[in-house]
Parts: C-alpha cells; structure tokens; sequence
C-alpha cells in the first residue's frame, strides 16, 4: 500500500515535466543548500554533536527523506527544535545513547506510517505546538549564551537552571566573541530583503565573522577540522547497538519520536498551504522512519522535515522533490570543497545564527492571537508547555503537552448542549401542523455535541426533573457520536420514564449514533415505532397517541358503567 502511494506521488509529481521545470528545481535546490549550510553546521554544534554531524545528517536527510517523502516540497535535516532536545539527551545518554534512541524512534516513525496512523499525529492542539515551540526557542537561546560571551558555565540539567546560573556565577565575557556574534546577528536582522534573497544573511553573517577573525587573529573557539566523508568517525555500528538498554531508552526514544513526527506534519501543512499539494502523512512517516533508521550509521542526529527550508524551496519555484535531492548534493559539494573554510567559523558566530533562528522560530501570530483575544483555556495550555519544556526534563514536557492536549481536546468536544422546550402549538398551526391534542405534556429536548463519558453528566443534570411529562422527544440531529456511556444514560432515561407511564422517542438521529444504538439494542427496547425524521412528526404522532390513549379510557369507563 505505500509502496503504491509513493509509485501515484511520483506519477503526479513529474506528469508534464520538462527542462524548464528542471532548470527551476536546480535554482531552488542551490537556494536552498545556501539556506542550510550554516543552519546545517550550527544544528550540529546545538544538539551537543559536532557541526560535521549536522552537515551529514542534512545530507543524508536531503536524500533519503527527499526520495521517499509524502510531498514534493518537504525537505529535511537537523532542526532547533531537534537540536534543544538532543543537547540535552546528549548529556545524559551521550552520542552513542542519542544514536540508539535515534534508530528506535526511525523504527517507530516507520511503523506508525505502515500502520497508516498519521492523523492521530494531528491530534495535538496548536497552542501547545506553540508553547513546545516557544520553550524550544528559548532553550536554543539561552543555550548559546555561552559560545556567545565566551565564557562556559557549569553545566546543568535544565534550560532555567542554565539561565539563574548567570546571575549566579562571576562572568568574564570574551568581547571579541561577542563582537563577531554581533556581526552575524546585525546582517540577518538588516541585511535588505531584496539582497537576501540573493544571498542568505545567515551565510553571509558566518562569512564576514569568519573574515573578520581571520585578519584580526582572535583566539576564539572554532568549529574546527570537517572530515570530508560521509562516515564520520564517531557513529554508530551494528555490533555495538545496546539493545540490552532498550527500556532505559524508551523515554528519549517517544520523545524524539514525537517531535519529529509532529514537526515533519507542521511543516507539510505549512507546504500544503503555500502550494495547495496535500502532504501524504503517513508516507511522510514512513520517510522520516527509514531516514532516521540510517542516520545513525553515519555518525549523524535524529533529523525531521524543516520548515525554513521547504518554504525557501517553495518560494524559490521548486517543482518536484529534486529540490531536496539537489540541496543535499550541494551540501555534499561544500563538504569537500568548503572544509578548509567551515573549520575557522567560530563558534560565537554560529551562536548568533542559532540565536536570531531561534526569536524567529517562535509562532508570533499565534501567540498574539491567542493572548489578544485572551482565550484562557488556549493561554493556560501554552504557558504551561512553555514552562515545563525549560523547567522540566524534555521527556516529562512531552508528557505534560501530551496530557494537556487531551485535556485541552476534552475540555473542547466534552460540552454537550440541551434545550429542553415545551411545544408551542401556536407556531405548529401557523407552519400549517395540526395535532390531535394541545401538547400539554410533551417536551422536545434539541441536543447538540457528542453524547460520550464526559458528556453524561450534563445529559442526566439535564433531565432530573420529568414528573409531568409524558412523551420526551429528543432530537438528536447534532449528535453524531454516541459511546456506551451515552447508550447507558438513555436507557436508564427510559426506564424512568417507562416506569412512569411516559414514552421516550427520537429524531433526526445520526447515522453514526443510529448505528450505535442498535448494537447497544436501545433501537430493539425502545421501538422501531418510536424513531422518526423531525421533531415535528415526533409531536404529532405523540398526540395521536394520548388521545387515542384516552378516548380508550372513555370508553373503557362508559362500558363498566
């Protein structure tokens, strides 16, 4: 099955293509490796690596994940997001933990898209997305503090605790570090746009730092040697896989998994909305699965779909996947022919690329959005993912997101709402319904929302009180979800109202929640009889009924007399 859905995306991708489409792949792909060289190498340095770690991962990502991706638009490589989460892991597991938990999750990723269940992916609420992103930010930043001054400060489990140990600990700032990190960040805020979409301000601010340096002869910490292979000396071999720690590295494993699940999806929305080509989720995943299985292999870090980059392939006319095949290969060039020059980039350098990447990484519009219009529960949510990604351990912010989206999507879809209204036989005549009787006793109950577990609170709350009534009508048109809980709370509605002579029907019912209360046999116990179209023909027939009822008793009584 996905090997048929790749075979129809490569079919649909290239229908039509021509040298024309070509020469604007090549242009975008080479727009593109210019983007990712510095990001590539900085990415590297951030997740506790090293900067030619990155530079293979985007590689190897632009490649394989490029080849079997579920778009022609997504690119991929190392991400801030990914870096702040290994840099982290790195300390705790180092590299060759990181290596393991990077092949595990590949092996997850894939079967997760040949289980083909991508969507569920999707399930996670925006403002959380935006809080995980925002707190990701600002352990990029305040993690390349250190590099930035020219200074190093204990290290620490947490991005706030890095933060209070700066006010803690006597520091001696390099100024000449801080100068050249002033350079890069000075080009990508004002370099001019038309100028930047020549040649990127980030390539161009690692370019004049480095310059800089090397006439004035600064000592400052550099990226030192790029070896020029792709097997970098320091990967991971099948020999020496720990499988005997699987369950130590379950945690980091679901949290890489994770994060590069949803930021691959992200990115594919963000590309569908920009083309109007829809992202093939679960091909994706299964992309993102092999890719990462391989990395490893390699010596280079988890890797996932990066939004920066397909939106500069996008905007720079890319067609087809080839752009991230291209990109790939003009990294590959600047491996071998760059090297000498990547070596004396200092590191304070890459900081301000790190640094200004990642004030731009947040999801401004959201945020001001969400906090101008002042939608609390969306606030709460944020600030709180916010909060726990630098307070907390990476795998317990994960967890907490991942529990408050269900809580944020239960708080959503568990409101069902009940108007419980008598019948107004005055507005029944004048729409031309005439009933046999005045409606006394009839109430219709409009329910709108799912009827499930959280729900069957409001459900009962709604119809404690029906001493009076005589025939229930509830119309259920805006019901389309109806889970064991929900069958329970109307069976035990009916009863109450059976054992009271009254009589309990429906209308408009689902199709979804129809089929539902027939296997339940609610369909079988209340009566075929009892279900109709409208509310309307639910009234009259529930009339009919009483005065039918009691004629029979008049009779009844004429006849014993």
């Amino acid at each position: 099955m996905p090997r048929r859905s790749l075979v129809r995306l490569y079919q649909d991708e290239f229908r039509g293509y021509s040298l024309a489409k070509f020469q604007q792949d090549l242009f975008a792909g080479l727009t593109v490796a210019a983007v990712a060289l510095p990001l590539a190498l900085a990415f590297g340095v951030a997740s506790g690596a090293s900067a030619a770690a990155g530079l293979v991962t985007a590689i190897l990502a632009g490649i394989i994940m490029g080849l079997l991706g579920g778009a022609p638009y997504q690119i991929s490589g190392p991400t801030g997001a990914m870096s702040a989460v290994l840099i982290v892991l790195v300390g705790r597991y180092g590299l060759e933990g990181i290596w393991f938990a990077g092949l595990l999750s590949g092996i997850i990723l894939l079967f997760i898209g040949l289980m083909r269940l991508g969507r569920f992916i999707a399930f996670i609420p925006a403002p959380v997305i935006s809080g995980f992103t925002s707190g990701i930010a600002l352990i990029i930043f305040i993690g390349q503090i250190d590099n930035f001054i020219g200074f190093k400060t204990p290290g620490t489990e947490t991005a706030a605790q890095k933060f209070i140990a700066y006010f803690n600990t006597p520091l001696v700032p390099d100024w000449h570090t801080i100068l050249l990190g002033l350079i890069v960040i000075g080009t990508m805020l004002f370099l001019p746009a038309k100028w930047n979409a020549r040649f990127p301000a980030s390539l161009l601010g690692l370019v004049l730092a480095t310059l800089v340096n090397f006439a004035m002869k600064w000592t400052v910490p550099m990226i030192g040697e790029i070896p020029q292979t792709l097997f970098l000396a320091d990967r991971l071999s099948i020999a020496n896989i720990p499988w005997s720690k699987f369950s130590e590295f379950l945690a980091p494993t679901l949290t890489i998994t994770a994060l590069g699940a949803v930021e691959s999806l992200l990115c594919g929305a963000v590309g569908s909305n920009m083309t109007g080509v829809r992202l093939q989720a679960n091909q994706e995943l299964i992309a993102q699965g092999v890719g990462n299985m391989v990395i490893p292999f390699f010596g280079g870090v988890p890797a996932t779909a990066a939004i920066a980059r397909a939106s500069v392939g996008i905007k720079s006319g890319g067609q087809t996947r080839l752009v991230s095949i291209i990109h790939a290969v003009g990294l590959l060039l600047s491996m071998f022919l760059l090297a000498p020059f990547m070596a004396r980039i200092p590191l304070a350098a890459l900081a301000g690329v790190l640094m200004v990447t990642a004030v731009r990484m947040n999801e401004w519009s959201s945020i001001k959005f969400i906090f101008g219009k002042r939608f609390k529960t969306d606030m709460i949510a944020f600030t709180i993912t916010m909060l726990a990604t630098i307070v907390l351990d990476l795998t317990q912010a994960i967890m907490i997101g991942s529990f408050l989206a269900g809580a944020v999507f239960l708080n959503k879809i568990a409101s069902i709402d009940i108007t419980v209204q008598e019948v107004d036989i005055k507005r029944l005549r004048q729409r031309g319904i005439e009933t046999a009787g005045r409606c006394n006793h009839v109430q219709v109950a409009f329910l709108t929302g799912p009827l499930f577990f959280a729900a069957t609170g409001q459900f009962n709350e709604a119809f404690a009180n029906l001493k009076d009534t005589h025939a229930l009508i509830l119309s259920m048109r805006g019901v389309s979800l109806v889970d064991t809980a929900g069958l329970e709370s109307i069976h035990r509605l009916y009863e109450r109202l059976h054992q009271q002579g009254g009589t309990l029907m429906f209308a408009g019912v689902h199709d979804n929640a129809r089929n539902m209360m027939e296997r339940g046999g609610l369909v079988e116990l209340i009566g075929e009889n009892n279900f109709f179209w409208s509310s309307d023909q639910a009234i009259v027939e529930a009339e009919r009924r009483k005065c039918k009822f009691c004629h029979e008793n008049e009779r009844d009584m004429r006849f014993r007399k």
